[in-house]
C-alpha cells in the first residue's frame, strides 16, 4: 500500500522537518502543525483553468489534487485549508466546476481543484468530456504527489467513489480519503465511518492508509491535513 512520500508515480519523498514526529499524516506533532499552518498562510494565487490537456499549465511545483462527488464540500475545504472565503468558489449548482483549476500556494505547492463527479445538471456528453479530462490528468501528471479524495462524512463511500479509486489504482497515484462535513456526523458515527472507510480502502494499492476526518465549518482536522500536505511541498527556499 502506498504511504506518504512513497508515491507510486515516482514523486520525491516527503520534506523532513527538524524536531518533528516521523509521520505528519498519522500523528502530526507541533512542528508539523506549525509548518502546515505557515505554508497554508502564504499567498495563494489562481494560475490557470484548464478545459483540455493542452491547456494544462507547465509542470513545475509538486501538486495536490482535490477530487470528490459534486456537493461533497470540496470548495469549502480548500477555502478552509487556505484560510480564505472565496479562493475556490462554492456553488448552489452541484457539478458546476467544469475545468481543472490550479492555485500556486507560496511558490511551494500547487493546489488542483478537479471537477466534481456523480451529479451535474448538464448533458451527458459534457459530463463525459470533463470527466475524461480529469481522468487523463490523473494518469499523466508526473508532479502529482497525492489526490485528496473527498467523501461526505455523513454518508460514506458511494459507487462513484469506488470507480474513481479504481482509476487511481490503475494510474498508480496515491490517494487519501478525506471525510468532509464531519461536524454533522457525531463522534460515534464519525469513528464508525472512519473504521468502515479504512477497511474499504485497504484493498486498493494506491490508497494512503490514514483516513482524515474534517469539517470546514468548525475546523476539525484542518490543521492535521495541512501538516500532511505541507510535508509533500517543495522545500522552503534558503534565505
Amino acid at each position: 500500500m502506498a504511504h506518504g512520500g512513497e508515491a507510486l508515480n515516482g514523486a520525491e519523498p516527503q520534506v523532513e522537518i527538524a524536531g518533528a514526529t516521523p509521520d505528519p499524516d498519522a500523528a502530526p506533532g507541533p512542528a508539523h502543525i506549525a509548518a502546515g499552518n505557515k505554508l497554508f498562510a502564504q499567498d495563494c494565487r489562481f494560475v490557470a483553468g484548464a478545459t483540455s490537456l493542452a491547456a494544462l499549465p507547465p509542470i513545475s511545483l509538486p501538486e495536490i489534487a482535490f477530487a470528490g462527488r459534486s456537493n461533497v464540500g470540496k470548495s469549502s475545504l480548500i477555502n478552509a485549508l487556505t484560510g480564505r472565503k472565496t479562493l475556490a468558489r462554492t456553488s448552489s449548482n452541484p457539478g458546476s466546476t467544469r475545468q481543472i483549476n490550479f492555485f500556486d500556494l507560496g511558490g511551494r505547492l500547487m493546489l488542483v481543484d478537479l471537477p466534481g463527479y456523480g451529479y451535474a445538471r448538464v448533458g451527458k456528453g459534457e459530463v463525459k468530456a470533463w470527466t475524461d479530462l480529469a481522468h487523463a490528468y490523473l494518469r499523466g501528471r508526473p508532479t502529482l504527489r497525492r489526490i485528496c479524495l473527498l467523501v461526505d462524512g455523513r454518508h460514506g463511500l458511494k459507487p462513484a467513489d469506488h470507480e474513481v479509486m479504481e482509476v487511481m489504482d490503475r494510474a498508480a497515484v496515491v490517494f487519501q480519503v478525506v471525510l468532509t462535513k464531519c461536524d454533522k456526523a457525531g463522534t460515534a458515527g464519525r469513528d464508525a465511518l472512519i473504521a468502515e472507510t479504512a477497511a474499504a480502502i485497504a484493498r486498493h494499492p494506491a490508497a494512503h492508509p490514514v483516513v482524515r476526518p474534517t469539517s470546514a465549518r468548525d475546523g476539525l482536522g484542518i490543521e492535521a491535513l495541512r501538516a500532511g500536505l505541507a510535508a509533500l511541498a517543495a522545500p522552503e527556499p534558503l534565505r
